[in-house]
């Protein structure tokens, strides 16, 4: 066992003696963080304008600070960007992380000084766990990859601007600098299918331990190496034995993905976002997610179903309940105040609070009052899938088919991309539709009803959603495609370039 290996036993103890600590008082960490940041945040211009400086407890922080998303505190954010100090957080940012937005378009999420650890001490901390749990350290003697976006950072009025994972490549600690891969030449290229054939070039012949990424941009790099090589990931890497993952569900891309690797490797799932890093895989084998209570976010939870009502209730942890689809709204040391995310979770844990995430707030389908969220349609798909073991998805979404004519009634549209197709379609479809059914008492009701027609299974050729993403200007990196929609404006995307393509 190398250096590296052997010294992150005794880290890895330290470390979740650490955690213990407040995980043994989550609810008091939690309040004693929130007067922390309020107090610090007090006079900034968003401090005064919200009487900060007197908010003592959540009750106050809900009364005096409106849950709000990127959109109503822009301008607020705009102030941040254009060079203003003591706007959101005392000072000035030490960087802005650059993200798509479906209503705002480009995002502009401060990161600040106080902040920055929470990005970086995550991600650490989930691989110190996994030390900690199985004992298994060798991987940090390995090559590490990490794929994401790019590390070249621009100047935006004065603050470093960057994508996410791109500003958190320049804090990898020195130690680990040296196993990292790819270069830093390779990781700045703009054009994702250039770039990922450089990484191929570039990790060939190494000793990969650890690969991390989100799951379709790996396994289109896997794919990539065994077209190179004809042989499967365990051969051609035959000492990586660590996946670290975050950013999408990874059930609808598992068997692919370890078909593609030919052998199984323990995996580290995370729950990193442009506005901070809430949570990671514990405990290997654990579906649920450690939330991270002591890093610099106070966290609120609005019930996913009454979100969008002007006095939805606003809940701590100590008022949360178990297998309920919660919305996430953060306030946080990098300048977030009551600030909704987007993303949902359900705890299946409350010691500790562990979450696994749903889906997102605006990512549902309710197109005939079903509010069907991506938890469903993604359990759905695996269920039939575990059924039919000869089909494999690469990657779909679900749109609605609203009709206006009676002679053919509306129903959901399932736009799927097969590495290996079912056998007999019709019956995939059904089996699809009735495991919704199950799932969601609102669509079942509808189907009954003769409201919905059973869905539409519309198959896309190979690549289909590549080239999507690509003529949208987002393959590769951090980018994902929506599993649900209301409106048909990525399904009718998809449609267009398969017919563009097909002639």
């Amino acid at each position: 066992m190398g250096l590296k290996a052997t010294l992150s036993q005794p880290l890895a103890r330290y470390i979740v003696r650490r955690y213990a600590r407040w995980q043994h008082r989550p609810e008091t960490t939690q309040r004693e963080l929130l007067t922390k940041l309020t107090a610090t945040a007090a006079g900034t211009a968003f401090g005064r304008a919200h009487e900060l400086g007197s908010v003592r407890t959540p009750a106050d922080l809900a009364r005096q600070v409106p849950v709000r998303d990127y959109e109503a505190l822009k301008p607020w954010f705009d102030r941040t960007q254009a060079g203003e100090a003591d706007v959101l957080w005392p000072g000035r940012p030490l960087y802005l992380a650059k993200t798509s937005g479906t209503t705002s378009g480009t995002k502009y999420i401060p990161i600040t000084k106080d902040s920055i650890p929470n990005h970086i001490d995550g991600a650490r901390d989930a691989l110190l766990y996994y030390i900690y749990r199985t004992g298994r350290s060798r991987f940090l003697d390995g090559k590490l990859i990490f794929l994401s976006g790019s590390p070249a950072l621009e100047m935006h009025h004065g603050i470093r601007t960057g994508r996410l994972s791109g500003i958190a490549n320049h804090h990898v600690p020195a130690y680990l600098r040296r196993n990292q891969l790819p270069s830093y030449e390779t990781n700045i290229i703009k054009d994702w299918e250039t770039k990922l054939e450089r990484i191929v070039d570039e990790t060939l012949g190494q000793k990969m331990t650890l690969i991390s990424g989100i799951p379709p941009w790996v396994q289109m790099y896997f794919d990539r190496l065994t077209a190179r090589t004809g042989r499967p990931i365990k051969d051609i890497f035959p000492d990586f034995n660590l996946f670290v993952y975050g950013g999408v569900n990874f059930e609808p891309y598992r068997a692919k993905l370890f078909e593609s690797i030919g052998r199984p490797v323990d995996s580290i799932e995370l729950f990193p976002a442009s506005e901070g890093f809430l949570a990671f895989q514990d405990e290997p084998g654990n579906p649920g997610l450690l939330l991270l209570l002591n890093s610099g976010i106070f966290y609120e939870f609005i019930p996913a179903e009454r979100f969008f009502e002007p006095d939805a209730p606003r809940l701590t942890i100590a008022d949360v309940e178990l297998d309920r689809n919660y919305a996430v709204v953060l306030t946080s040391n990098a300048g977030l105040w009551a600030y909704s995310i987007g993303d949902t979770v359900r705890f299946v844990s409350l010691r500790p609070y562990r979450v696994v995430v749903t889906g997102r707030i605006k990512h549902f389908l309710s197109a005939f009052g079903e509010h069907v969220i991506g938890e469903e349609v993604e359990q759905a798909l695996r269920e039939v899938m575990a059924q039919t073991p000869e089909v494999e998805v690469t990657e779909f979404t679900v749109a609605p088919l609203v009709s206006d004519d009676p002679a053919t009634p509306s129903r959901h549209e399932w736009l799927v991309e097969f590495a290996r197709p079912p056998h007999d379609p019709a019956a995939f479809a059904a089996a699809l539709d009735n495991a919704l059914r199950r799932r969601n008492t609102y669509y079942d009701d509808l189907r009954r009803g003769n409201i919905l027609v059973p869905l539409l299974l519309t198959p896309l050729p190979t690549g289909a959603f590549q080239r999507y993403m690509k003529s949208m200007g987002r393959l590769g990196g951090q980018n994902k495609v929506p599993r649900l929609g209301n409106d048909r404006k990525v399904a009718e995307g998809l449609i267009t370039d398969d017919k563009r393509n097909s002639k």
